[in-house]
C-alpha cells in the first residue's frame, strides 16, 4: 500500500503541502551577477528597499528593529546563510558541527543567525569574523550577542547585532541547524534570500524578486533626487503633489 493511500485510509493529516510552503529553499537564478546585485543594492537605503516590499504588500520583511549596525555607516546586502542555535548545558558535538557549517559557507554570503531568543550568550566574535572574511562572506545579522567588539571593528567587517557581552557561546547554546529556512521576529529567512542592512535595521528580500525589487527602489531614489530638487527650490508642496511627489 502506498504512503498517500495509507494516510488517506488511516485518516491521517497529509501536511506535504505545509511542508512544502514552509520549508522550501528558492533555487531560481538571478538575471544578472549577484556581485552586481549586491553593489546595486549597496547604493541604495532601506527605506526605499522597504516601500517597494510595501508596494507587493509585504509588510513583514524587516528583521525586529532592535538589530543594527556595530558601526552607524556599516551597509551590507548579500545572499543568506541561515543558522539556528539555542540555549543549551551541552558541549559535545558542538565544534564539529561548527567545523561543517563553516565549510558550507560560500562568496557573497551574509549569515543570518536565529539564536532562539537568546539573552545570554555571544554568538560572533573576532575568529568568526576572520573566518567569515577568509570566506568571502559580505557580512553577517545575528539576532542575539556579540563579543570581540574591538577585533570586530578592527577587521572592518559588516556586523548587525542586539547585544554585546563577555559569555561565549560553548556550554551556553549549540548551533542545532543550518542552511534551513528560520523566523527572527515576524520574518521568515530563507537560504538563498537577499539581505540588505544599513543604519535603520535589516531587510529580508525573496530571492525570487529580488531583481525586480532593486529596479523599482532605484527608480524610487531617482524619483528622490528630483523631489529635493524641488523642495529646494521653493516649489510650493501643491506643486510637489501635482508633479507626483510625495512626503
Amino acid at each position: 500500500m502506498s504512503d498517500d493511500l495509507f494516510q488517506k485510509e488511516a485518516g491521517l493529516m497529509d501536511l506535504r503541502a505545509l511542508v512544502e510552503e514552509r520549508e522550501r529553499i528558492p533555487d531560481c537564478e538571478l538575471p544578472i551577477p549577484i556581485k552586481e546585485l549586491c553593489k546595486r543594492y549597496e547604493r541604495l537605503y532601506t527605506g526605499a528597499i522597504n516601500d517597494v516590499l510595501r508596494e507587493k504588500c509585504m509588510l513583514q520583511q524587516a528583521l525586529p528593529s532592535d538589530i543594527m549596525p556595530l558601526r552607524d555607516e556599516m551597509t551590507v546586502c548579500g545572499i543568506a546563510f541561515t543558522v539556528k542555535s539555542s540555549p543549551n548545558v551541552m558541549i559535545q558535538g558542538e565544534m564539529d558541527y561548527r567545523a561543517k557549517m563553516l565549510d558550507q559557507m560560500q562568496p557573497e554570503g551574509v549569515v543570518v543567525w536565529d539564536t532562539s531568543a537568546d539573552t545570554e550568550a555571544s554568538l560572533w566574535g573576532g575568529v568568526m569574523t576572520a573566518t567569515a572574511i577568509s570566506k568571502q562572506l559580505r557580512g553577517a545579522v545575528i539576532s542575539g550577542g556579540i563579543r570581540d567588539t574591538k577585533q570586530i571593528l578592527e577587521q572592518d567587517f559588516p556586523v548587525f547585532y542586539k547585544y554585546r557581552t563577555s559569555n561565549g557561546s560553548l556550554g551556553r547554546c549549540l548551533i542545532t541547524h543550518y542552511q534551513v529556512p528560520v523566523k527572527i521576529g515576524n520574518v521568515t529567512v530563507r537560504p538563498g534570500d537577499i539581505i540588505f542592512g544599513d543604519i535603520d535595521g535589516v531587510l529580508c528580500i525573496p530571492r525570487e524578486i529580488a531583481y525586480e525589487v532593486l529596479l523599482r527602489a532605484e527608480e524610487i531614489e531617482s524619483n528622490e533626487v528630483e523631489i529635493f530638487k524641488w523642495v529646494r527650490s521653493g516649489e510650493s508642496i501643491q506643486e510637489i503633489t501635482e508633479k507626483g511627489g510625495y512626503f
